[in-house]
């Protein structure tokens, strides 16, 4: 009998993280699906996907909390017995103007988003290091490349993201583990048709594919970032926007913002 692959996926009873691991579950991974709120969709979602032949658990963390952190791989690890790859995807962003960001909320950002990604690379790569190997995935934005405008905390932090990548991938190479970034661009979610009524047509026509992005085509880079194909790429950052923030500002052109 072969052994399914283990992967934990923060953040992920919702959102892109819901289609990152239902999609990894069908990949032929057993999964733990990390989530803060909604208890209830992540035990749907772990029902769901047993009944796809995937071993699946539910677990609750705070991924900013070093002792939540810590909690949520002993289960993994007595669920388990080990831990293959890691998606580090749980996210929150405040949409406000740099002046009137509160302390509080920057905090919060910066602890969920690029704290809570060191947590879990460290904790997942101490175990990876003894087994010599391991795939772990972060999940940046298109802020890695391009400052969003009322999104100071969350372009920060997803700034670090990419650069903390980089640096882990020098030092947990020796131990045969590798990581990199997705760095999706204009992806259509819930969130996102929320915050802005004609989300799909204002950013399709500002994208080179003249589409926007689907949560699939996000967790089939991941997918792949995870799998033996990506065997000798490591420290890299993959776009997944249609070419979105590959373009400069041409005037007078077709082409560009």
């Amino acid at each position: 009998m072969t052994t399914r692959p283990t992967v934990l996926v923060t953040g992920a009873n919702s959102g892109i993280g819901k289609i990152i691991v239902s999609r990894l579950a069908r990949a032929g991974y057993d999964v733990a699906i990390n989530y803060k709120v909604d208890p209830a969709a992540a035990e749907n979602l772990a029902s769901e996907l047993k009944n796809h032949g995937a071993r699946a658990v539910a677990i609750y963390a705070d991924v900013a909390n070093s002792k939540d952190v810590d909690t949520m791989f002993e289960e993994i690890f007595s669920s388990f017995g080990g831990l293959d790859a890691l998606v580090n995807n749980a996210g929150v962003q405040v949409w406000k103007p740099l002046l009137e960001v509160q302390e509080s909320e920057w905090d919060r950002v910066i602890e969920t988003n690029l704290k809570g990604c060191f947590l879990c690379t460290q904790r997942a790569a101490r175990h990876m290091k003894e087994r010599r190997s391991g795939a772990i995935v972060n999940i940046g934005s298109g802020c890695n490349k391009v400052p969003f405008p009322n999104l100071s905390a969350y372009t920060a932090s997803k700034g670090g993201i990419e650069m903390f990548t980089k640096s882990a991938a020098l030092e947990l190479g020796p131990f045969g583990v590798r990581v990199n970034c997705v760095a999706p661009g204009a992806i259509e979610t819930e969130r996102t048709k929320a915050e802005l009524a004609d989300f799909a047509k204002s950013w399709a026509s500002l994208t080179p594919l003249r589409r926007i992005g689907t949560s699939e085509d996000v967790a089939s880079a991941v997918e792949f970032l995870l799998s033996d194909s990506a065997s000798f790429i490591s420290g890299q950052t993959l776009g997944v926007d249609g070419g979105l923030f590959a373009q400069p500002r041409w005037p007078d052109s077709d082409y560009g913002i």
